[in-house]
C-alpha cells in the first residue's frame, strides 16, 4: 500500500465529522437552544450562551464531512462498473434514512420540507451519469443544462445544500484529472463555509486504495443509524 490514507480511513474522517455536526444539530439546537437559536444574541438567555458556543464549534468541525462525500461520490462514479446498481443502492438508503432523519432533525416521523443528504448524494449520481453520456467532448451547453437542471431539482426537492451539493459533486469530477485545479476549485467554492475548505486535507491525502476492511454497507447504514442513536439520546437527556 502507498502512502497516504486509503477509501475506508476518508470514509471514517467524514462520519466522525458528521457524527459532531450532527450532535450539535440534534441534541443542541434541537433539544436545548430550540427558538433561542434564532434570537438576537442580545435576547439569549445567559445560561443559554455556552451551549450556542458549544454547538457553533461542533457545526464547524463538522463541516468537513460534506465535502469529503462529494468528493468519494465523484471517486466511486468513475470506478463503479454499475452506476445504476450504486444509484439503487443511494435511493434504498434515502428511503430507510426518511424516518431517522425527520425524527432527529425536526422532532417528527414525516416533515417533507427538507430532503436528507442521501437524496442530494443521488441527484449528484444521477447527474453524472449524463455528465458521462454527454462526454468530455460534448457540446458545453449540454454540461451546464445538465448541472443547472439537477441544481434546480435538488432546489425544488429542498434536500440538503440544495443546487451548491449537486454542483460541488459535478465540480470533482470535472476536475478529476488535475488535483490542483480541483483543490483550488473546490477550496473558492467551499469557502463561504470557513472551516469546509479543511476537507481538502484529508482528501489530498486519499491514496487511491480501497482498504483492507470490507465496510461499504456500514458506512452507508451509519447515516441513519446515528440519527436513530442521537435522537434517542436526546429523548433521555432532554426529554
Amino acid at each position: 500500500m502507498g502512502k497516504g490514507i486509503s477509501g475506508n480511513a476518508l470514509k471514517m474522517i467524514a462520519a466522525a465529522a458528521m457524527l459532531t455536526d450532527h450532535a450539535g444539530a440534534v441534541l443542541i439546537e434541537v433539544g436545548i437552544l430550540g427558538p433561542a437559536l434564532f434570537m438576537d444574541s442580545a435576547e439569549v438567555p445567559d445560561a443559554l450562551l455556552p451551549w450556542l458556543l458549544a454547538d457553533a464549534l461542533l457545526r464547524l468541525a463538522g463541516r468537513i464531512a460534506f465535502p469529503i462525500f462529494c468528493y468519494l461520490l465523484a471517486e466511486g462514479f468513475c470506478h463503479t462498473r454499475n452506476a445504476g446498481t450504486y444509484a439503487l443502492r443511494l435511493l434504498v438508503f434515502a428511503v430507510l434514512s426518511e424516518i431517522p432523519f425527520d425524527l432527529a432533525l425536526f422532532d417528527t416521523w414525516f416533515y417533507p420540507g427538507y430532503q436528507s443528504v442521501y437524496v442530494t448524494l443521488l441527484l449528484g449520481l444521477l447527474l453524472l451519469m449524463t455528465l458521462k453520456r454527454i462526454g468530455d467532448g460534448g457540446a458545453p451547453w449540454k454540461k451546464i443544462a445538465a448541472v443547472v437542471g439537477f441544481g434546480a431539482a435538488a432546489q425544488l426537492l429542498k434536500c440538503d445544500y440544495g443546487a451548491f451539493g449537486t454542483t460541488l459533486i459535478a465540480l470533482f469530477y470535472f476536475t478529476r484529472k488535475n488535483r490542483r485545479m480541483q483543490t483550488i476549485c473546490a477550496c473558492l467554492a467551499l469557502i463561504w463555509e470557513v472551516t469546509a475548505p479543511l476537507a481538502l486535507i484529508p482528501i489530498r491525502m486519499y491514496n487511491g486504495t480501497r482498504g483492507k476492511a470490507r465496510l461499504k454497507y456500514g458506512f452507508y447504514a451509519f447515516y441513519p443509524l446515528h440519527l436513530l442513536v442521537l435522537w434517542g439520546l436526546r429523548l433521555w437527556l432532554i426529554g
